[in-house]
């Protein structure tokens, strides 16, 4: 069985290297006898790979002394809890809401205190990023939230909010490690890793230490304090640490590449094969607003259901699978994560130019 092109948003392909390097190590582990499935948590082989695996994502991020990295279960929807009950000291925080992930932070939000929605762009169905130069943020907010990229409706933030000097919370779960990001500038970012970094089951939270306390909201269960895992380097439970470990070889295969520069290089040259060839298309066309474009995430259309249909079903008979969009707004999407490679990207225009020539 040869490989297929996966498409999909997650979980998502992985670079075929790091596989290949978990298969050899799947029943032994460096000599250690065992899998790494089969690790204590505790051991010296595992407390190896964590710490090894912080260290490469400090490197790959420049990731600053005073912040903390967390790996964390749950998935990025937990910490739309996670962070009110964290960071509401004030109980108001503003969220900016440009695709469904950020609705449901801040639907969840409301829970805990006033959230308000500064901004969205649910009026045109998401395909834009609003202007967030001057945006009406509350002086008592405790944070601004924003969903950096948005994975199903393919949209991207290109400069950050003005915050007005108040905290920016952000949700990178699909654009992480796809170029580099200054993390001084937010207080908290998180992502779910099944996207762009690794299996499904971890999210990685980088915590500005000062937002670390135990002044947090009354009721917070212990699980749910961010100092609770930052005290005890992410082992205050048994950690998803087959999830961590895979992580870590993503890391390093980011370092081999060269790391987030050529990443952000290789992932335009990606976008910019699928973008201009829907932007010359007959039959296939783009739902984001130019300047809005997502790098990782390209959702397009026929405009014609029954034909939606059939090419991603013709896509899939020609090993180009998980196209269909999202359920929520059908067409076709092509997450086109650090992992694909561009001669997928390549092959997948070459078959819409030839599914668009027979139809």
């Amino acid at each position: 069985m040869s490989r297929v092109y996966n498409f999909s948003a997650g979980p998502a392909v992985l670079p075929e290297e790091v596989l290949r390097e978990v298969q050899q190590e799947m029943l032994d582990y460096q000599g250690s006898g065992q899998s790494v499935m089969e690790m204590s948590h505790r051991s010296k082989d595992f407390d190896a790979i964590i710490k090894e695996a912080e260290a490469d994502l400090r490197e790959l991020m420049a990731i600053p002394e005073n912040y903390k990295v967390l790996f964390l279960q749950g998935g990025a929807s937990l910490q739309f809890a996670m962070i009110p009950m964290n960071l509401m000291k004030n109980k108001v925080a503003d969220y900016i809401v440009t695709g469904q992930w950020a609705k449901k932070a801040w639907q969840e939000a409301q829970k805990y205190g006033k959230a308000v929605k500064i901004a969205s762009s649910e009026d045109q169905t998401f395909s834009y990023i609003p202007d967030c130069s001057d945006l009406p943020v509350d002086d008592d907010a405790d944070y601004v939230y924003i969903c950096q990229n948005n994975t199903i409706y393919g949209t991207a933030f290109k400069k950050l909010p003005n915050t007005k000097g108040k905290l920016l919370v952000s949700d990178i779960s699909s654009c992480f490690l796809s170029g580099p990001m200054d993390v001084s500038k937010y207080g908290i970012l998180y992502g779910g890793v099944q996207k762009n970094v690794g299996p499904a089951g971890m999210v990685i939270a980088i915590v500005r230490e000062d937002l670390i306390t135990d002044d947090v909201l009354e009721g917070t269960p212990t699980m749910m304090k961010y100092k609770t895992h930052a005290d005890a380097d992410s082992l205050y439970n048994t950690p998803n640490c087959w999830s961590i470990y895979v992580c870590g070889k993503v890391f390093k295969w980011l370092k081999q590449m060269g790391g987030l520069e050529v990443m952000k290089e290789r992932n335009e040259k990606k976008a910019a094969v699928l973008y201009d060839f829907l932007d010359n298309s007959r039959m296939f066309k783009g739902t984001v607003r130019k300047e809005d474009r997502s790098l990782m995430n390209v959702p397009f259309v026929t405009g014609d259901k029954e034909l939606d249909a059939r090419f991603v079903k013709e896509a899939e008979a020609a090993g180009f699978i998980n196209l269909k969009g999202h359920r929520s707004v059908g067409g076709m999407r092509a997450s086109i994560y650090n992992a694909m490679p561009l001669e997928g990207v390549e092959k997948l225009a070459a078959f819409m130019k030839k599914f668009e020539e027979e139809n």
